[in-house]
């Protein structure tokens, strides 16, 4: 595990760079999919590392509470090195409840995660819908528990939500996010 922390080159009020990219339910999705949704929480994310497992049960809680912004997971592990990320591996962690995203995405060439400049897993991107674009309203940690033992006090994640819903300013700065690297290949 190499411990990594979130640096993108998006900045707020960029628009969110779209992608096609399949899907555990069996579809693709793209940015299109997500257009009636008030806000779009985009988390790179994986199976195996303990970071963003340890971020599981809050994103499961968000996509549960939250009708107008959708979470959805993407997976830009190297399966080949890392088979805990693999596609059957997160059709296995979906089928037994242990991710209940709105969608979870596997970026198997990685081209979405070098785009959003993600560099960790978790590495949480919350978009507005902007009369039909997705705006980058916040880019950083869901939480002041920086690692995953630690136990939240302050959930950022859900005032960001909350602003972005109610058509304000994101009252956070973008702290950046602690994780596992992402597992490039090659």
């Amino acid at each position: 595990m190499v411990l990594a922390e979130s640096d993108s080159e998006l900045a707020r009020g960029d628009v969110a760079p779209d992608f096609d990219l399949p899907a555990v339910d069996g579809g693709a999705y793209s940015l299109d999919d997500f257009a009636g949704f008030d806000a779009l929480l985009l988390v790179f994310t994986c199976n195996h590392c303990p970071y963003a497992q340890a971020k599981f049960d809050l994103l499961n809680d968000l996509a549960a509470e939250y009708d107008d912004c959708a979470v959805v997971g993407v997976n830009p592990n190297d399966a080949e090195e890392y088979p805990e990320d693999s596609f059957e591996a997160m059709e296995e962690f979906v089928a037994d409840g242990r991710v209940a995203y709105d969608a979870y995405l596997r970026d198997e060439s990685q081209e979405v995660a070098r785009v959003y400049g993600a560099v960790c897993t978790p590495d949480p991107f919350l978009f507005g819908n902007a009369e039909g674009e997705f705006v980058l309203a916040y880019h950083g940690r869901l939480d002041d528990a920086l690692n995953p033992d630690d136990k939240p006090e302050r959930i950022y994640v859900r005032d960001t939500i909350d602003a972005v819903l109610a058509g304000e300013y994101v009252p956070h700065d973008d702290l950046p996010s602690r994780g596992c690297s992402i597992k490039w290949r090659g």
